[in-house]
């Protein structure tokens, strides 16, 4: 390559980050006054770097052969500034895509107003008032969904973290909460600043109040004394898991519903959202968002069911270490879990498998499923090894896979990636339920073989925030249709 070429290479990186860099105060205005959450073919663009934009502009070349421009991009995203628009979710690729292949002649501003009339001269808030969310627990999950909340308050979420309830510890409590929250081994800084009011045992997160309430049980919590009416409290201790023990926390004044971190018991309804988040009703009262697992296999099956039809199959999860078991060798009540986990692979149970029939009954008796603990901190892997109805191919499924993770009900749900070099620290803080390893896919007739990468932390705490959002009356329109 000439000298002349590697400059005029270098000169359009530059123009291109000049233009992203130019983007990111416009995408946070939007949302913050609009409630407008950004993605490009599915990958969110609310929260990043100049860096992330330009990526994820070339990571649209997996669905349609070449990077998205950003010079185009930059224009409607300019434009949707100046239209007043309602909360909403819109995948800025595809509008982009959507644009250019209409040809010369149409503005951004005059497009827009036809793609998104729904919402155009519509900016309004969901909610006259912010909905109170109580976080029970602090632990790993507990303190990922305060992150997710946090960067969420804005005009169109209307979630207001307001208060965590845990047990005191010793020692100086609130300073070593505050300082999880702050720092994080695996999913690195909060984004922003985070102080400590000891006087009213308080956590203050880049301006958000959040009341660190000590108590010792679920329907012994004074919550109006707090300031707190008709919260949501997403119950992630995982200490009670059926309706009797959840049911407690309705008799703590100022509680309206419960969501629960984990697969509930009993005739409790687990929600994956994206597949039947739809059987939410204003009556139900308590709710569970299912396991890790779950979440990231049923949108993968519901996809191969609706095209393939499965006849049977199993679930391998590998899954990183959890708190559940021991770091060094140790008496422990389940078989294997008592042997040290980062040391050790673990053979372990599952209910995934079983619990796919809660959201998907469909496939209620087809499944049967197991689990491997590996020396991991975080991101796993369900191997899916499926006997389908219908013969197809690797490319034909692949296809099938990829097409769906842009569908509006599903792309936050099912990522789709096609590199060959991908590894389970690459997956660290996916938003999506799932991610489908395309490169890996096995497909013999009727028998394939899927892998799907998840975040177990990260991933499944996006799902929970989701289902906590309709719980608290917060619907987006996606676009474009």
């Amino acid at each position: 390559m000439s000298n002349v070429q590697a400059d005029q290479l270098l000169q359009s990186y530059i123009q291109r980050q000049e233009l992203a860099e130019l983007m990111l105060p416009m995408i946070g205005r939007l949302y913050r006054n609009n409630g407008i959450m950004m993605r490009i073919y599915g990958r969110p663009i609310n929260n990043v770097s100049t860096v992330d934009i330009l990526k994820t502009h070339r990571f649209a070349r997996q669905y349609t052969g070449e990077d998205l421009s950003i010079q185009d991009s930059f224009k409607l995203v300019a434009a949707m500034e100046s239209l007043q628009l309602a909360p909403a979710r819109i995948d800025l690729g595809r509008l982009t895509n959507k644009w250019r292949a209409g040809g010369e002649g149409v503005s951004a501003e005059d497009f827009l107003r036809g793609e998104l009339a729904g919402i155009v001269g519509r900016a309004e808030q969901q909610l006259k008032e912010p909905r109170d969310i109580v976080l029970y627990g602090f632990g790993r999950i507990g303190r990922l969904l305060a992150r997710l909340l946090i960067e969420r308050t804005g005009n169109g979420n209307k979630m207001r973290l307001r208060a965590i309830v845990v047990r005191k510890g010793k020692g100086n409590d609130l300073e070593k909460r505050a300082a999880l929250l702050r720092r994080d081994s695996v999913h690195g800084p909060f984004n922003g600043s985070i102080t400590i009011d000891t006087e009213q045992s308080a956590i203050i997160a880049n301006g958000n109040f959040i009341k660190v309430i000590y108590g010792d049980g679920p329907d012994k919590i004074d919550y109006p004394a707090h300031g707190i009416k008709n919260a949501i409290v997403i119950d992630n201790t995982g200490s009670w898991r059926d309706e009797a023990g959840l049911s407690l926390h309705l008799q703590s004044a100022g509680v309206a519903r419960v969501l629960l971190t984990a697969p509930g018991k009993g005739a409790l309804k687990n929600i994956v959202y994206g597949i039947n988040n739809g059987d939410i009703t204003n009556d139900d009262k308590i709710l569970s968002a299912a396991s890790c697992t779950t979440n990231a296999i049923v949108p993968v099956l519901k996809a191969v069911y609706d095209r393939f039809g499965i006849e049977h199959g199993h679930v391998e999860t590998v899954h990183s270490y959890t708190n559940d078991q021991n770091l060094i060798d140790n008496y422990h009540k389940a078989e294997r879990r008592g042997r040290s986990a980062p040391l050790n692979m673990v053979i372990t149970e599952t209910g995934a498998a079983k619990a796919v029939a809660k959201a998907l009954p469909e496939l209620a008796g087809k499944l049967t499923g197991n689990a491997i603990r590996v020396p991991t901190p975080n991101v796993s892997m369900a191997i899916l090894n499926l006997t389908l109805v219908t013969p197809t191919t690797k490319e034909e499924l692949n296809a099938h896979l990829r097409d769906s993770a842009l569908r509006p009900e599903l792309q936050e749900q099912i990522d789709y990636i096609a590199s060959t070099e991908i590894v389970s620290s690459d997956l660290v803080g996916s938003r999506h339920a799932g991610v489908v390893d395309s490169q890996a896919t096995i497909a013999n007739g009727r028998n394939v073989v899927l892998y799907v990468w998840y975040d177990n932390e990260f991933g499944y705490s996006c799902q929970v925030v989701r289902i906590a959002q309709q719980m608290a009356g917060i619907q987006f329109a996606s676009f474009p249709a």
